[in-house]
């Protein structure tokens, strides 16, 4: 859908706005907004001010205030919020902190209240603000060395200018993007769906294919293990500790701190290297080849498996395939996060990293992790896990068809994540036109909302 521009146009004296609508107004955000610091009492809901949905309409439960803000147990240091305030968070105004307050409440201190002095929608403030020229314009209002020290204070803030229309104006605008951003909005919720729908649907085929086979006529018979059920009448099923042993990383004396990474060498592998059951190498470290050749463990070889033990991102049990030809490294040293699963001939890797993506796999990882603030898993959890064993052909058929198909699936999922981008990049673009008024919306706003 095109828009009508306005009639005319002015220069409104606003490096960052340029030229505006001949009927809009410049003001300092000083005129249209005085702050306040009222305190907070213990009958008021404490809100969430997010740098992506702006203010909350809901009090903070108890476990998101941890994430969020940290609580203070004397409430009257919160700042107290009413309806149509205008609430920015000054260590993240140059990330589009802003929000417009729906309900009374009280908000952290760390925020910044303003208490609008003139009658107009504070909403259309907020939407100016996190269009990506004014959030620019924040971070040149604020201070600090580096960007997650910026911080924007009121004494800079109000002396920023915007230009508005009018109040009836400002709503119909608004109307209009509340009406268009929903639309929006449930376009990028189907994808996003799309996409859970595909990622279970890629496990649920791996995990057929590696507790039922490829062949559907294939005679079946009772695998002895209740929750894994029936598997084809010639595979078998066994502990893993049968057909693999396993390497740990070396934590000896000569492993190596920061120090001793460099810019090439040998490869040095941690479990953020591990992404998607691949090895993700776009920032990879090194490690010389003397200090290499003085330690003992944790030395990868072509057919490895690498397997995330311990750590606070990702999935603990994700492993991927060190596969020399596919990744130009002849060896690799892995960090004390990870572990080594080195198979027999009866045992392919590239099949078993295909079985450790199965739910039946990751059920058993669940029951053998153990910890509280980061969970592991021993070699001895590895070493107990049940795997299904067809013969080493049917091994690489199984291998070969989960590659199919998980390239099917990883294609659809990447037309969904491009078609979300598009999506986000058209809702940031309505927005920036609408509210700068490089587009008139005036009358579809009548229309969609009438």
């Amino acid at each position: 859908m095109s828009f009508p521009k306005y009639a005319e146009y002015k220069e409104s004296g606003i490096e960052w706005l340029g030229k505006v609508p001949e009927h809009w107004d410049v003001f300092r955000m000083g005129i249209l907004f005085a702050e306040v610091a009222e305190s907070g009492n213990d009958d008021l809901p404490v809100l969430q001010v997010s740098i992506h949905h702006g203010v909350s309409d809901r009090e903070l439960s108890e476990s998101e205030s941890d994430r969020k803000i940290t609580r203070i147990d004397d409430k009257s240091k919160y700042k107290r919020v009413v309806p149509n305030d205008l609430v920015y968070n000054m260590m993240r105004a140059w990330q589009g902190g802003f929000g417009t307050v729906k309900v009374e409440g009280m908000v952290s201190p760390a925020y910044v209240v303003a208490r609008p002095k003139i009658d107009f929608q504070t909403q259309f403030i907020e939407h100016l603000f996190r269009t990506p020229q004014a959030i620019e314009q924040m971070r040149r209002y604020s201070h600090g060395v580096t960007d997650f020290r910026l911080r924007l204070y009121w004494d800079k803030f109000k002396n920023v200018r915007v230009a508005l229309p009018d109040k009836s104006e400002q709503q119909e605008i608004c109307d209009y993007i509340d009406v268009e951003t929903s639309k929006i909005d449930a376009l990028v919720a189907e994808q996003r769906r799309l996409i859970e729908l595909l990622k279970e649907k890629r496990q649920a085929v791996i995990s057929h294919a590696v507790t039922k086979g490829l062949n559907p006529n294939a005679p079946m018979k009772d695998s002895g293990i209740e929750w894994l059920g029936d598997v084809p009448e010639h595979w078998e099923v066994c502990s893993l500790r049968r057909y693999a042993f396993f390497v740990d990383g070396d934590r000896g004396s000569e492993y190596p701190n920061e120090n001793d990474l460099t810019s090439d060498g040998i490869l040095f592998l941690s479990s953020k290297n591990i992404v998607g059951g691949k090895l993700d190498l776009k920032e990879s470290k090194f490690i010389s080849h003397e200090k290499f050749d003085a330690l003992n463990r944790g030395k990868a070889q072509d057919g490895d498996l690498i397997v995330k033990v311990r750590g606070s991102t990702g999935r603990i049990g994700e492993m991927a395939l060190f596969d020399v030809g596919a990744y130009s490294f002849e060896t690799a040293f892995i960090n004390a996060q990870m572990m080594i699963i080195r198979t027999g001939n009866k045992l392919t890797p590239k099949y078993l990293s295909k079985v450790s993506q199965s739910i039946y796999w990751m059920e058993q990882l669940s029951v053998g992790a153990y910890g509280t603030a980061q969970q592991q898993l021993s070699n001895k959890v590895f070493s107990d896990l049940f795997v299904t064993m067809p013969p080493v052909t049917e091994q690489a058929e199984i291998a070969d068809f989960i590659d199919l198909k998980v390239g099917e699936f990883d294609s659809l999922e990447t037309e969904a994540e491009q078609a979300i981008e598009l999506l986000q990049e058209r809702r940031t673009a309505l927005i920036s036109a609408a509210v700068t008024g490089k587009i008139n919306v005036r009358d579809y706003a009548s229309l969609e909302t009438s």
